[in-house]
C-alpha cells in the first residue's frame, strides 16, 4: 500500500500502483453518457490516465483544465479523468469549462478500478475515494509512468507524465 497525506495526516491506499512495463489491469468504468468504457476502448491510442478524488476541489479540477489544455498538442493520446464522482458532475464541470480535449469516467458503481489499480483510500476522510495518481500508458496497454502524488492537496507532475511519451 502507498503512504500519502492529507494536509500532513498518514493515509494509505489499498495497494501500489501498477509497476512500469507491467500490462495496465483491464477496466470498465462509466462515462458521462452513463456509457461504459473498457480498455478495449482505447486500443491502438496512448493513454494518460488522470486519477483524483472529486472534481468538485481545486486541485482536481485544476488537473483536468491542465490535462485538457496540454492534451491538444499529444499525438494519438487520449487523456481519460477518472474520479469517483459521479458521471452527471462530471460532464457539468466540463461542459461548464469548455473542456473538450479529455473524457471523464467514474469509479462510482463498482469501486474495481481503484482497487485492481491499488489506488483507492483505505483509511483517512476520504476513505473509498480515488487518490490522486497518474498512470500513463502505451497503445498495447503497457504502463509507461506512475506517479502516486504524496500529498493530496499537490497537484501531478504533468511534466513527468508528459515526457513518458516521448
Amino acid at each position: 500500500m502507498a503512504n500519502i497525506t492529507l494536509g500532513g495526516n498518514p493515509i494509505e491506499t489499498t495497494g501500489n500502483l501498477p509497476s512500469v512495463g507491467s500490462k495496465a489491469p483491464n477496466f470498465n468504468l462509466t462515462a458521462t453518457d452513463l456509457s461504459t468504457k473498457s480498455n478495449t476502448d482505447y486500443v491502438g491510442s496512448r493513454l494518460v490516465l488522470n486519477i483524483f478524488p472529486s472534481i468538485d476541489t481545486g486541485t482536481c479540477a485544476q488537473s483536468v483544465r491542465t490535462f485538457n489544455e496540454k492534451a491538444s498538442a499529444l499525438d494519438n493520446t487520449k487523456v481519460l479523468c477518472i474520479s469517483k464522482d459521479l458521471p452527471f458532475a462530471l460532464a457539468r464541470f466540463c461542459g461548464a469549462e469548455g473542456l473538450e480535449n479529455v473524457e471523464s469516467l467514474s469509479d462510482f458503481k463498482t469501486g474495481d478500478f481503484g482497487s485492481d489499480y491499488g489506488l483507492t483510500f483505505k483509511t483517512g476522510p476520504l476513505e473509498t475515494l480515488l487518490s490522486r495518481c497518474i498512470v500513463v500508458l502505451d497503445t498495447d496497454g503497457t504502463v509507461l509512468h506512475t506517479e502516486q502524488v504524496a500529498e493530496i492537496k499537490d497537484e501531478p507532475n504533468y511534466e513527468s507524465a508528459l515526457a513518458s511519451l516521448a
